[in-house]
């Protein structure tokens, strides 16, 4: 399945950043320890109930995003906790 991403601008805390919206699904139905959701190919998975956002409901769309900005965080900072175990 090829995505199309969409880049916007989401606001979190009061501060933007880029971020890009992947895959859009559907909330189907809920059972047990998971949520089944629907792809936009009309495919369905399960997503454990942890991912689903509180308050999610069966219809409601949730958007799978890349937070490029954070990944990067992250990165950086994993790779500077590298070094200092290294030069120890």
């Amino acid at each position: 399945m090829r995505i199309n991403p969409l880049r916007i601008k989401h606001h979190a805390s009061r501060v933007f950043k880029e971020v890009f919206i992947l895959m859009k699904v559907i909330i189907d139905r809920f059972e047990e320890n998971y949520a089944v959701v629907e792809l936009s190919d009309k495919k369905t998975v399960d997503l454990p109930l942890e991912l689903v956002p509180e308050g999610g409901k069966e219809g409601d769309v949730l958007d799978i995003t890349i937070d490029y900005e954070e990944t990067n965080k992250r990165k950086e900072e994993i790779e500077n906790l590298m070094e200092d175990i290294w030069k120890e």
